[in-house]
């Protein structure tokens, strides 16, 4: 777009290698039993060019690409009064995804904030630092006991129709410095690169997909993304004709001034439905 400058980021993005156990990946998500690991995933480090969308954000969509890039101002701007957030942000991203996606019904089924950790505010609903590893949230079978574990009787009937899970994602407080979010183009990601991990709670099992390296992927990211902006991430959609998810992670932009303040965010996960 004329007036835009481009600005690719040339970095390193840390990909899934090995287990140490030999044996399947796992996360705990709480400190886990004593003398195991909270993980046996090891990773590797890839250097790779991010392509900046900014002046082309039009090109992208979640049923081709697996995310989109949005203008999309929010009324709530602090993030910081958990029942704010959870009523009245939580509205807007409904209202959201119904515009963008065709979305009959959004049940939100969690939120996180990340800040630094030397931020005096951890009141507040869940925060932690940026995710600096290739991943996807959730994976098929996840994304089916997602909708029984929040539908409960009504699952089977939205089950039936196209069913999805799409992450909201938007900067808090100042525009993206440190740390901005890459998404993966899906139409370059190979199914063999995807590697099933366990992702233990204390009280249940889901799974989440860590990504194989591949000269192949296509990175892009919005240099400079502000609050007023958001990227939609697909991490599961039931409709085989579609994108199926977008790889993502947090990464080091060499090019941000030092003295920009630390990335702030807010992720809302959203299971979406294309029926009542």
């Amino acid at each position: 777009m004329p007036g835009v400058v481009s600005r690719d980021a040339k970095t390193s993005l840390t990909y899934f290698s090995k287990t140490a156990d030999g044996g399947q990946p796992y996360n705990y998500t709480y400190e886990p039993p004593a003398g195991q690991p909270d993980t046996n995933i090891q990773w590797d480090t890839y250097f790779v060019t991010v392509h900046d969308a900014r002046g082309r954000e039009s090109e992208f969509n979640v049923d081709d690409n697996g995310f989109m890039f949005l203008k999309s101002p929010a009324k709530e701007k602090l993030f910081e009064d958990d029942e704010a957030i959870t009523t009245g942000y939580y509205k807007e991203v409904e209202e959201l995804l119904r515009k963008e996606v065709g979305a009959k019904r959004v049940v939100i089924f969690d939120h996180t904030i990340r800040r630094p950790r030397t931020t005096e505010d951890s009141f507040l609903k869940p925060q932690r630092e940026p995710v600096l590893r290739v991943h996807v949230d959730q994976t098929p079978e996840a994304g089916v006991a997602r909708v029984h574990r929040h539908l409960g009787a009504e699952a089977e009937h939205y089950l039936k129709g196209r069913s999805r899970i799409i992450n909201v994602w938007r900067p808090i407080g100042n525009p993206v410095a440190h740390h901005p979010l890459a998404v993966a183009d899906f139409r370059s990601v190979n199914r063999e690169e995807l590697v099933t991990a366990r992702h233990i709670y204390q009280d249940r099992e889901g799974s989440t997909f860590s990504i194989k390296h591949s000269p192949s992927h296509k990175w892009y990211y919005l240099a400079d993304q502000t609050p007023d902006e958001v990227i939609l991430i697909k991490c599961w959609d039931s409709d085989l004709t579609k994108s199926l998810l977008a790889a993502h992670t947090a990464f080091t932009d060499n090019t941000s001034p030092a003295d920009a303040p630390d990335r702030q965010s807010i992720e809302v996960r959203c299971l979406v439905f294309d029926q009542e």
